[in-house]
């Protein structure tokens, strides 16, 4: 089984997605992770959002692994652990950017089908149900109001010393928004087939529920 989440930014994605395969005993795939370390890659390099040629030989270049389980996954980017990196503000307000050009998703979902094809897993991002695994038996499009993303996400930056308004926090949050629906590959989009999930308001432990029990179901018709 495949269990698709999407979303935009700050609506409990990775958080619940880690903990729906933790409770199922099943693969996470941790795709925004790969854009991330794609976009540190780049940013490192020097390397322009617009130069593909450049990006290709980056991509072809950059060896991105996982370790551990959630919540202790670590993320490697040739060798080198990046996974406090990764989740920064520098490459948090650039990954839009580099998510966009084809010559990067294209190989990254390549990659991720590839895992996908031998075993069971949850995995989320902006474009899983549409684009990457269109063929997924469970597809959650998760939400919540820009209030409370700008709360996760204040928290979230905390963790890692950094300080920011809430002010500007929804404002960045609006931002990529906008910048994930109208990129003209792969954008922001809730499959036909989705089934949206409301978090604003709801503890962790509710949204792991929530599709939880919608997975067994499915499961359980499956046998019957």
């Amino acid at each position: 089984m495949i269990i698709a989440i999407d979303g935009p930014a700050g609506s409990g994605k990775s958080s619940t997605a880690k903990a729906v395969a933790r409770r199922l005993n099943i693969t996470y795939l941790d795709t925004g992770a790969m854009y991330r370390v794609i976009t540190l890659a780049a940013l490192r390099k020097n390397i322009v959002s617009t130069d593909d040629t450049a990006l290709a030989e980056l991509v072809a270049a950059t060896k991105i692994s996982f370790t551990g389980v959630p919540p202790a996954t670590r993320v490697w980017m040739n060798g080198e652990d990046v996974s406090d990196e990764i989740r920064g503000e520098k490459v948090t307000a650039r990954v839009s950017e580099y998510c966009a050009p084809a010559v990067v998703r294209n190989a990254l979902v390549e990659e991720q089908r590839r895992i996908g094809s031998g075993c069971s897993l949850v995995c989320e991002g902006r474009d899983i149900g549409t684009t990457v695994f269109p063929q997924a038996e469970l597809k959650v499009f998760m939400v919540a109001s820009v209030v409370e993303r700008a709360v996760r996400r204040k928290k979230d930056f905390e963790k890692l010393g950094i300080t920011k308004t809430d002010h500007e926090l929804m404002a960045d949050l609006e931002e990529r928004d906008r910048k994930d629906a109208s990129r003209s590959l792969s954008p922001l989009a809730k499959a036909d087939d989705a089934i949206e999930l409301d978090t604003t308001g709801m503890t962790l432990e509710q949204q792991i529920d929530w599709i939880v029990e919608r997975a067994e179901q499915l499961v359980v018709n499956e046998r019957n």
